[in-house]
């Protein structure tokens, strides 16, 4: 795959290299506070198509990564039934930031700096191509969904409530 001049490697992308993942680069103009409707707009795609990645926390205030369309929102209460934990909250960003060693905007599910478990919300798992964090902010890359479960062991939960 021929890299482009204007985009480095990041620990997201050593690790899919690493796994020989196939997978697309998608720079665009990041915008602070503009999330998925800014990047799908920017890509062209449905915002339903790219996911974000959330970092959270359980009661113990242990982290976890949520996979989210980017139309939704994660109701925490049922991914707290889902995983068996009596409450999950978002992280504080320098948490998260700490956790996963990734801006909050930039924060990609491969390559975190400590291992956390990953849920992803299962009708993602349906879509052909979703384009997520690529470890820097304006960077998403395209993949299949199955790459999910694969690379990172992520756990298909029912969490999502309609933006």
């Amino acid at each position: 795959m021929a890299k482009k001049e204007h985009i480095s490697e990041t620990p997201a992308t050593a690790l899919l290299r690493k796994h020989h993942v196939a997978f697309s680069e998608h720079p665009y103009e990041y915008e602070e506070h503009g999330g998925t409707a800014v990047s799908s707009q920017a890509l062209g795609v449905d915002e339903h198509h790219v996911v974000k990645t959330l970092v959270m926390q359980d009661e113990a205030a242990k982290p976890l990564i949520v996979l989210m369309h980017g139309d939704c929102k994660v109701s925490t209460k049922n991914l707290a039934r889902n995983i068996g934990c009596k409450s999950v909250e978002p992280c504080k960003p320098e948490v998260a930031q700490r956790h996963s060693g990734y801006m909050v905007g930039g924060t990609s599910p491969f390559g975190t700096k400590k291992a956390m478990p990953v849920y992803v919300e299962e009708s993602i798992l349906a879509l052909e191509t979703i384009y997520i964090n690529g470890g820097r902010r304006g960077y998403l890359v395209g993949i299949r969904p199955q790459v999910l479960l694969d690379v990172l062991g992520a756990k298909p939960v029912h969490c999502a409530l309609a933006d």
